[in-house]
């Protein structure tokens, strides 16, 4: 039934969400102030040892900054207890004392013939599945073990069979009392444009569509016949099937995910039920379309950075750069995504049956954040030997990276390219404006092949920096060098080690202080730190944190943390050493400050170079940058380790 807005915020702001939450989640005494009425807790929504699910009773709002949930009184009940909406509301009316408003009789006939519409199709689900024990069934079941699924995963995801009948499952349903059109409105019957209906599915194995309850609201039928044009064809859209809103296995791998991980987006049913089989049971599918905006919205509620995997052939890679444009845009502090490419010719099924589990999980591990796409999909197999295509390329990044939303996520993506750009064609520009000889002209003997000095150029006019420029792209995709949701990581792991390790900032007081940092959140974090210092408040760890807290700082705070640690960045954290945290903090306090100053003698440099284009500060320029790179390579070898420094690193 409809709710009026009047009436959902008064018994919203009766009870405070944390009585809502607080029955399924034990508070953690450290992070949550209670008078302030500001909670923290270990997320329910997915496997954690730290707690980051942060409930503020002010704003009647749930948030986490692990996996990126969200949502009010309604949503939690909803998402964790699989209430209906009507059913959260009431929970919430009782609790605050108020009563239910009076029923809408034609809301309340459509809620019932929608739960009717859901028996339907529990009553077809229940007679595919019988089906495909029967002999009707038997070449489907041949089908489904050669394809290797054990008959416990067979009934794990309901699978059944569809027999080459016009009307089985029309016959059936009727001897249940299940009207005509109930069977149309589940779109288990076609009726249009014919005298007589008939069954939709036939001659079919047959995948049913669960929605987020599990509730079976739609099917998938593939071909047994390879006569059919349509090798997999679903139910129509229906009051309640709407495709492009709806991610295959979701209710699943949502509670798997409570384990720990991301999510696993992959393109077809078989791929998630083979995955499922060998372990990976937090993987979903759109369901036979590109992905849609909705469904990219139901994987970031269940991850702030799902994986998407596509097939290794030219249609696979053509399919994750439809996604990278769709994300593109929508991508935000916490909601990116990263993806996989399977070795060509293979899909997900097909690797883990030939080469185990182990192989798709070094896919996993090995993919690559949206940035790299897009960059891989812009200058792969081309050619920019002249200023004009260079010049194209610039355009064309400049163009996608204005279509993000976020004003600070398209900043960073925008700097990110031109620093991309710089490193891919090393600094073409300067050399070529001396080309023409006389005063301050480069002359073609010192950048010739085989010359003598840095910055040869090579055939396909791209320069490279005595293999410096040519190491830059590798060394752009350490998660030391990059950003995540907009936050340097070297700057994050610093900041992150003082909170954690107050000693450290007395110890380093006058580097601390005059700490250069890039970030807006950073640097309001580093001015808690010493405006705690100068008032006597950061002897602790604990103390530390509390001045954030009041800063009004903390979800900055969760974000630095939350970078860290996925970064393995373990000696910042509390639990280690404080000999081990001292030497990493140090080492990295090093390369940051030598990082800019370096960055700013390479602006310098550039700017020299630009107004004034002579050989010496060409070589100028190339050995400051030389020296940058080297810092970059140095972090991207540390990195590699999951470390800063330290004695015992971790994997």
């Amino acid at each position: 039934m409809r709710f009026s807005d009047g009436f959902l915020s008064e018994i919203r702001d009766r009870v405070p969400i944390s009585a809502v939450i607080g029955q399924r989640v034990t508070w953690d005494r450290k992070k949550t102030n209670t008078q302030r009425g500001d909670f923290w807790a270990c997320c329910p929504f997915h496997g954690e040892k730290s707690p980051s699910f942060h409930c503020e009773d002010r704003k009647g709002r749930y948030h986490c900054f692990g996996c990126g949930v969200t949502g009010d009184h309604f949503r939690f009940l909803t998402e964790m207890d699989g209430l209906s909406f009507p059913e959260a509301v009431e929970r919430i009316a009782e609790m605050a004392g108020v009563p239910m408003p009076a029923r809408d009789a034609q809301e309340e006939r459509r809620e019932r013939e929608r739960a009717s519409l859901h028996d339907v199709m529990e009553l077809a689900t229940t007679f595919f599945e019988d089906r495909l024990q029967t002999s009707d069934g038997a070449r489907a079941r041949a089908y489904l073990r050669d394809r290797g699924l054990s008959q416990a995963t067979q009934q794990q995801f309901r699978l059944g069979f569809a027999p080459d009948s016009r009307n089985a499952l029309k016959e059936f349903l009727a001897s249940k009392g299940i009207e005509k059109t109930q069977m149309e409105a589940c779109g288990l019957t076609v009726f249009e444009d014919v005298p007589v209906s008939y069954d939709r599915f036939r001659d079919r194995i047959m995948f049913p569509i669960p929605d987020s309850r599990g509730r079976i609201i739609a099917f998938g039928g593939r071909a047994m016949s390879a006569e059919i044009s349509a090798k997999y064809l679903n139910s129509p859209e229906t009051e309640l099937f709407h495709k492009g809103n709806v991610l295959y296995n979701f209710a699943r791998a949502r509670k798997a995910l409570q384990k720990g991980g991301t999510v696993i987006a992959v393109e077809g049913y078989m791929d998630v039920i083979a995955l499922a089989q060998a372990g990976f049971e937090n993987v979903v599918a759109p369901l036979g379309t590109a992905l849609t905006e909705n469904q990219l919205g139901l994987l970031w509620r269940m991850s702030g950075e799902p994986v998407l995997c596509f097939d290794g052939d030219k249609a696979g890679l053509k399919a994750a750069y439809r996604a990278a444009d769709l994300a593109l845009p929508l991508v935000a502090p916490g909601n990116t995504a990263r993806f996989a490419l399977l070795p060509e010719g293979k899909d997900p099924d097909d690797l883990v049956k030939a080469e185990g589990p182990e192989a798709f999980r070094t896919v996993l591990n090995a993919a690559r954040p949206l940035s790299d796409l897009i960059w891989m999909r812009e200058t792969s197999g081309g050619v920019f030997e002249t200023p004009e295509r260079r010049a194209e390329l610039e355009k064309t990044l400049r163009e996608l990276t204005s279509r993000i939303k976020d004003e600070s996520v398209r900043y960073h993506y925008q700097q990110e390219m031109r620093e991309r750009v710089l490193n891919f064609f090393g600094n073409q520009r300067g050399r070529q404006q001396g080309q023409g000889g006389g005063k301050g002209s480069f002359n073609k003997g010192s950048f010739s092949k085989g010359g003598g000095e840095r910055g040869q150029w090579n055939k396909g006019g791209a320069g490279v920096q005595a293999g410096r420029l040519a190491v830059s792209e590798s060394l752009a995709r350490s998660a030391m060098v990059k950003r995540t949701a907009g936050m340097p990581l070297r700057e994050a792991a610093l900041v992150v080690a003082l909170v954690n390790h107050p000693s450290l900032i007395d110890e380093n007081f006058e580097h601390v202080e005059r700490l250069d940092l890039s970030h807006g959140e950073l640097k309001q974090l580093h001015s808690v730190l010493i405006d705690a210092m100068a008032h006597g408040e950061a002897n602790t760890r604990e103390a530390v944190v509390a001045a954030i807290e009041r800063a009004s700082c903390a979800e900055m705070w969760e974000r630095a943390v939350t970078l860290a640690r996925r970064a393995r960045q373990w000696t910042a954290f509390e639990d280690a050493a404080i000999e081990d945290a001292r030497d990493a903090f140090a080492q990295t306090l090093h390369l940051h400050r030598s990082a800019r100053t370096l960055h700013k003698e390479l602006k310098q440099a550039e700017a020299a170079l630009a107004t004034d284009p002579t050989d010496e500060n060409y070589r100028h320029l190339v050995e400051v940058q030389a020296q940058f790179h080297d810092v970059q390579a140095t972090e991207a070898l540390i990195e590699g380790f999951g470390v800063s420094s330290g004695r015992g690193g971790r994997n």
